[in-house]
């Protein structure tokens, strides 16, 4: 079976971004784009809702090396 062209490779809690780095390239990709997603925790203060920024999951998108 072969791989697939394009992965995308997300930092586990935990990770460092170059250890995630070093699973991708041990995977036999590289990674051509990093994007950024907050996570928000919603918070309820004098009856109106608020989200907070709580964290952020970092993806790697990888194509596979040839």
């Amino acid at each position: 079976m072969s791989k697939k062209s394009k992965e995308k490779f997300e930092v586990i809690d935990g990770e460092t971004i170059d250890a995630c780095l070093d699973r991708i390239k041990a995977a036999g990709y590289f990674p051509v784009r990093r994007t950024e997603e907050p996570i928000f925790a919603e918070r309820i203060e004098n009856g109106k809702v608020h989200y907070e920024p709580v964290n952020r999951k970092i993806i790697f998108e990888a194509k596979l090396i040839e």
